[in-house]
């Protein structure tokens, strides 16, 4: 017998990857060109041939023993120092190897945080509608994960909703920006009142209260959007960095964390998070991959690509009669349902072949979650069924 916390995550498994398995079904049965799968944020652009090079090369011309190898639990020295220096250069900062610890993905960057920081019953805050696996990570440690309401419409963060839900067993604030599922960019003021309430939260319970910053789409953000360095403006953040949306690499699990120097309890952090990752049982960061993203650190994604499916849908949904809210990064629509049954209103896409993903499970019912990480084609050869099913909601007059 499975263990009782796994029973409720084995019935409540993740709506995204349900769906995603589901439209592999349905594209066996009606052609895979004739299935519009906006379920899962699986980019569709290629990672850059400098990536394919970098891999070659080290394969062909490093030593295997040390390639192939264990090294540091945080990583590799010189990997950590080229992140810590291309940081530097970025952002003004003075970070060094010690202040990088390479994790498997943003996912498991965050899990290792999680791990060095909970004790049972400790309170993680972070705004709805979040990234659905934020339940799990936090619980998995004992935790307790308290949704906070983000500004409907915008979906920027409510300094006063976040300082009203602190209380003394609030250990840690889950930031996302760019937002998955919204694609909201936290401005620089947004950050400043966030940083404020924090700090006054921090002095009246006289215990440090850290930020994760989650940033797996910081590079993915549209129309000049600045997206802010958040260590610049609250001491106690650590960064959870991943290259699965950047050099579009999700399958190799490869990212950082950056735990800055003025954080509060830095050395027995960087203790813990090394720790924390051997006894997770990652033990380390895949070893060539490590040293693949060292040497593709000023490489990007096609952000323009991105950009063209995202104009192309919101576009033609506005004229449908969608409502949703217009996305400043990352590469997600989020779409208000015509009808408070949003499970019906994904029931009714899905037999016209539009695979969509609940907004309940995001921690926010009435709203369903659009990838448009796919093909070109595949946004084009979608909108007759979006408009069909506007038709059929009576929104398109």
């Amino acid at each position: 017998m499975i263990a009782e916390g796994m029973k409720a995550m084995v019935n409540g498994s993740s709506a995204i990857r349900a769906m995603f398995e589901e439209g592999k079904k349905l594209a066996e049965k009606y052609g895979a060109e004739n299935v519009y799968d906006f379920s899962l944020g699986n980019p569709n652009v290629p990672a850059p041939e400098a990536v394919k090079e970098a891999i070659c090369s080290i394969a062909r011309d490093e030593d295997p023993l040390m390639v192939h190898g264990y090294m540091n639990n945080s990583g590799y020295e010189d990997v950590r120092g080229a992140i810590a220096d291309h940081l530097n250069g970025l952002y003004g900062t003075d970070y060094a190897a010690k202040n990088i610890t390479m994790t498997v993905g943003a996912a498991g960057g965050m899990n290792v945080f999680f791990k060095a920081l909970l004790n049972p019953g400790d309170e993680v805050i972070t705004f709805s509608p979040f990234f659905v696996e934020y339940r799990s990570y936090v619980g998995n440690y004992g935790g307790k994960l308290v949704e906070v309401p983000a500004v409907e419409g915008t979906f920027a963060p409510d300094a006063e909703a976040l300082k009203a839900a602190v209380t003394e067993k609030t250990r840690a604030v889950i930031l996302n920006s760019p937002n998955n599922p919204t694609g909201a960019v936290y401005s620089a003021a947004d950050l400043e009142a966030i940083a404020a309430a924090l700090r006054e939260k921090e002095e009246e319970y006289g215990a440090p209260i850290y930020i994760f910053s989650d940033e797996p789409y910081r590079e993915i953000a549209y129309d000049g959007v600045e997206v802010p360095w958040v260590p610049s403006f609250y001491d106690d953040t650590v960064v959870g960095y991943s290259y699965s949306k950047s050099l579009s690499l999700p399958g190799e699990r490869i990212g950082y964390l950056v735990l800055p120097n003025k954080m509060e309890g830095f050395e027995e952090f960087a203790s813990a998070v090394n720790i924390a990752t051997r006894v997770l049982g990652f033990v380390n960061a895949p070893s060539l991959m490590q040293r693949v993203v060292a040497r593709c650190l000023d490489e990007k994604t096609d952000v323009e690509f991105y950009d063209g499916n995202r104009k192309l849908l919101t576009e033609a949904l506005g004229a449908y009669g969608y409502t949703f809210t217009e996305p400043k990064g990352a590469f997600y629509l989020w779409l208000k349902t015509p009808e408070s049954d949003e499970a019906a209103f994904v029931n009714k896409a899905k037999e016209k072949h539009l695979l969509l993903v609940s907004g309940k499970g995001f921690g926010l019912a009435g709203w369903v979650r659009i990838a448009y990480c796919v093909s070109r084609q595949t946004v084009e050869n979608a909108l007759p069924a979006f408009k069909e099913l506007a038709e059929e909601y009576g929104l398109l007059k």
